[in-house]
Parts: C-alpha cells; structure tokens; sequence
C-alpha cells in the first residue's frame, strides 16, 4: 500500500495577487521537495508588476514537487507546486453499474476550496479545478475523449462536461483574437505543444478568409524559397542584455499609456524655501513630532494637500468609456519611490484627512516599506495626485509623466542656496523649482496655474499652512 497515490496530491496554482495581474515571477523558494508544509506556511516569495509578495500555502502535507525554478516568470493560474496532503482525496462516488469502472489515472484531487480562505481567488480565463475533468456517468456505450496533460488543462479555458467532439485547447487572448476575426476555433489545425490552438494558428485560419478573390485556376507558380533571417548576434563583452519584466515591464506600459492617452502640460515656478527649511528644523525638535520622518518632503506634501483643497476640481481623473470627469472628494496623495526592483508608487489613503504629525508617521512607513520591497499590490492603486522628488538626486526639475488615472503629478527640484533678491537686496536663499503636470483635458491652464502657484506660496510663508488648511 502506498503512502503517496496520484489522489492525494494537490497543485497550488499561482494566484492573482493584485487586480488584474497576468503574471508573476519567482524569486525564492523557502521549500524544497519532501518538506513538511502546513496550511497558512509561506512556501515562496514572487515579484508582480508592482512588488514582491510571499504565498501561504492553503494546506497541510508533503511537497513533492516545484514544477518552476527560481527567476522563471509565471502565468497567473498556472499550478507552481504539488503537495502529497495527508489522508488523500475523498472516495469517488460509485459509477453507474452500466458503466465500466473507471481507471485509476482518471481520479483527479478536488481543488481546495477558496470561498472564505483569501488565499488562491479563482480566476476567469485560467486554470481549471482538476475535479472539472470528470465525466457525468452517460446512458449507452461510453465514448472516449482524448485528454491533454493536466499541466496544459490548468492553463486552458473552458469548463464541464466534454462532449462527443472535444473542445479546441486555446488560452483566453486566443480565444479572443480567433472571436474578433470571425474564425472557428474547431476549424483551426493547432501547432502548439499538447495540441494546443496559437495566435500564429489563428491569423493563418483568417489569412484565406481575408484574401477574398475568388479562386483562380491557373498553372502553379515555383517560388524560389526565401532564406530564413539571420539570427542576431551581438558581442557579450560590449553589450548586455536584460530581459524586460517585473516591474520594469509595467512601468514601461504604464509610462507609455499615460504618455499617449493624456495630454500633459507642464508649469514651472522657483520659490524661495527658506522658511520653509527654517519651520523644518523647528519640528524636528518638536516633542509631538519626536520619532517621525520630518523632512522638506513631509511640508511640500502638506502644501499640495492645502492647494488641492483651495483647488479641488484639480482632483479628477478622466473616464473615457462614459466620457465623465470623475471629481474625488479624498487625496490619495502618491509617493514615486526609487527601489533596487525600479519605480513604484504607493500612496497614502486618505491622505488630505491627516494631521502633520499623521502624515509624517504615513511618509516614513511608505518609504521603509518601499525600501524593503514590501509594498503590496493595493498600496498602489487608487491614486489621484503624486509627488515626485528628483531634487534628491540634485535634479533642479524636469516634466513628469501623470501615473495613469490621475490628473496631476508635482515634480519637486533639489533646494539649493542661491543669490535671490529678497526685501530689495540680493541674499542667499534657499531656493528650488516646482514643476506640475497636468492632464489638459479636465485640467485648464488657469486651475493647473492657481494650484501650483499656492503650492510656491505655502513653501515661500509656511504660516499659510495655518491660515489657508
């Protein structure tokens, strides 16, 4: 009797760890093959568009298998591990006395259950329970149906009962594509390994359909045959080469979106900060401000909170599908932050409800959490305003692109001492240079000048933060 049968085991899939995510890598396994794991236990650590997030395991057993290395970029719904769980699956129901028994290798595990335990969400389009492989007993002589791997069945859509005629194997996209060019999937002769239906398969299905002349009888042409491309080449020692992924895949489609959907605008303004810079080292030694992050970012911050408030339509995002203008009456003020993994942008919730002390403590477990690469997927989505620091770099200023879905973005130059004609004489102040994006179609000219101009004005006579909040 063994202890390990094909019924026992159990496949976690790779889970939708964000909002609509389609893939993930691995970046470390914290387990190996013959590991005792238990339900809740972090079994690996992988990197989404946006941060690295661990995965719990949702069961008690034995791993038997890593079916990825380390560093390999994996489809959400794809199973990453398999686990001997102890006590094995539930007895099969009896089959039909009509029926012949059905063959061991037939039982397929229930999937775990995920109403309630947060841990794998089911995901439309991916992965199918293996218990979706069964057959409902039939009336007569049972027909058999080919069956492709269980890896390849996780990953292909469709669900139920097959019928006489299996269905053509083909992921979402592929589906999708074959439905907008009017092409029978179960007319398509697949290419894909396990039978499976490609985009190349597809456009080749569509080719004839396109190329509507009628036919023509005519002697055939020879075509002199034309040598494949050659493959490129390039020298290791004077190039090299990084793959695109992570999160620089996704800054790189959001940057790209956002440049060429919104149209951006760009103002400048240089403001004299000493007092500001002054009102900083004043709360650093501040007993209610003891402990916090206080720094020139914390007070820049409060000053596009304050000149958001005296300029709310400013706080807006563009809906195109309805074409509205979406007014929000919160800030969830972002935070464009430097990490060893590439630009990301949290947000703090709620941020124009905070008081300063608040939004201190809010700003340092941002940047820490950043730092540490533990942001999660939901610190940065549903932002409405970011700040961007490149005066940290000694950056006097530059044009930031809108982080998608938000109507501005303030770029904050690096404060340097500089000649400046202060009270009719030329002194050394301290003196930076704002730049405000904005997207022009919901945000004019005069509404981006009037909330980057209160900003200098907050910066410039910090008491306004009393006066104006």
């Amino acid at each position: 009797m063994t202890t390990m049968t094909e019924a026992s085991v159990r496949e976690f899939k790779m889970p939708d760890v964000g909002e609509g995510l389609t893939e993930a890598e691995i970046l470390k396994w914290y387990v190996q093959p013959g590991d005792t794991v238990s339900d809740g236990q972090v079994v690996c650590e992988v990197e989404t568009a946006k941060a690295a997030v661990e995965l719990p395991i949702p069961y008690d057993g034995v791993v038997r298998e890593l079916r990825f290395p380390e560093g390999t970029t994996v489809d959400v719904g794809t199973a990453i591990i398999a686990v001997d769980v102890a006590g094995g699956a539930p007895a099969e129901a009896p089959a039909p006395a009509a029926a012949p028994a059905a063959a061991p290798e037939e039982k397929k595990p229930e999937e775990p259950k995920t109403e309630g335990s947060g841990r794998q969400p089911v995901l439309v389009g991916y992965g199918v329970a293996a218990s979706s492989t069964k057959r409902r007993p039939r009336k007569g002589p049972e027909v058999a149906v080919p069956q492709a791997s269980a890896a390849v069945q996780s990953e292909l859509n469709g669900h139920g009962p097959a019928a006489a005629k299996p269905r053509p194997l083909a992921k979402p996209p592929v589906r999708k594509l074959a439905k907008d060019l009017g092409v029978d999937l179960a007319t398509v002769t697949p290419s894909g390994p396990d039978g499976i239906i490609t985009r190349e398969d597809v456009h080749a299905a569509a080719a004839p359909a396109a190329a509507a002349p009628a036919p023509v009888t005519a002697a055939p042409v020879s075509v002199p045959a034309v040598p494949p491309a050659p493959v490129a080449t390039y020298d290791t020692a004077r190039e090299t080469r990084v793959p695109v992924k992570g999160v620089r895949k996704a800054t790189a489609q959001a940057m790209v979106g956002s440049a060429f959907t919104a149209p951006h605008v760009t103002e400048f303004v240089t403001v004299d900060v000493t007092r500001t810079m002054k009102l900083v080292e004043e709360l650093k030694q501040d007993k209610d401000m003891q402990g916090l992050r206080v720094n020139p970012l914390l007070l820049v911050a409060k000053a596009l909170l304050v000149a958001i408030k005296r300029n709310p339509d400013i706080n807006a995002s563009w809906d195109e599908a309805n074409q509205e203008i979406v007014l929000k009456h919160y800030v969830n003020l972002g935070i464009a932050a430097a990490t060893p993994r590439g630009l990301i942008v949290p947000n703090i919730k709620d941020a124009h409800a905070k008081t300063l002390p608040q939004l201190a403590e809010a700003l340092g477990e941002l940047v820490a959490t950043a730092r540490e690469g533990k942001t999660s997927p939901a610190a940065m989505q549903g932002g409405t305003v970011t700040i961007t620091n490149v005066g940290v770099f000694g950056v006097d200023t530059g044009t930031p692109i809108l982080n998608p879905g938000e109507s501005a973005i303030l770029a904050v130059g690096a404060i340097k001492l500089q000649p400046w004609v202060h009270k009719g004489k030329v002194k050394p102040r301290q003196v930076t240079t704002l730049a405000l994006s904005f997207d022009h179609r919901l945000v004019d000219g005069e509404l981006g000048s009037k909330v980057l101009a209160d900003v200098a004005a907050v910066l410039e006579q910090p008491k306004r933060l009393i006066t104006w909040a």
